[in-house]
């Protein structure tokens, strides 16, 4: 079931849910949208906490969410680009967020259009639903690979602290 802005009021109030620095402003729907707190160009090993940052034509980037979030056990999410951003031709390369997962959120996106893409710390990049896991999962993100659990600002990729079971 996908939470309502209602249902994430009430999961919020009841501690199932957290997004630490919550505005009532980015609550939609059906989801919240995420604020941006730092922009990283990871091949140019440039990155920005304020103003704004071009990004040029055909270029990775990565965006930190300034919002922390703390899913408990029973609740997921799914990250979705702000159609603004789409309309100006960014791609995303988003998934879920597990049960379980605390934290700031990094997102890697890459602009695909021919020109430069302008984008400032906080502008709303994109939004989190939430969807409420019918069963406790056997382990939660934190207990299964909790390779970015408790992140803050942009994160670059880790290697897992322990091996997941199953393909990879």
């Amino acid at each position: 079931m996908q939470l309502s802005d209602a249902d994430v009021r009430v999961w919020m109030m009841d501690g199932k849910l957290q997004i630490k620095g919550f505005r009532d402003g980015n609550l939609t729907p059906n989801g919240y949208d995420l604020t941006v707190a730092e922009l990283a160009l990871p091949d140019a090993d440039t990155s920005k906490t304020e103003g704004s940052l071009e990004i040029p034509p055909k270029t990775r980037f990565l965006v930190s969410t300034e919002e922390e979030v703390h899913l408990g056990p029973r609740v997921a999410g799914d990250l979705w680009l702000r159609t603004t951003w789409a309309r100006q031709g960014v791609l995303p390369a988003f998934g879920k967020v597990d049960a379980g997962f605390e934290g700031t959120l990094t997102l890697s996106a890459y602009n695909a259009s021919e020109r430069p893409l302008e984008i400032a710390v906080g502008d709303t990049f994109a939004q989190l639903t939430f969807h409420e896991v019918r069963s406790l999962p056997e382990a939660t993100y934190a207990e299964s690979s909790g390779t970015y659990q408790g992140q803050s600002g942009v994160t670059p990729a880790r290697s897992p602290d322990r091996k997941r079971s199953g393909p990879e």
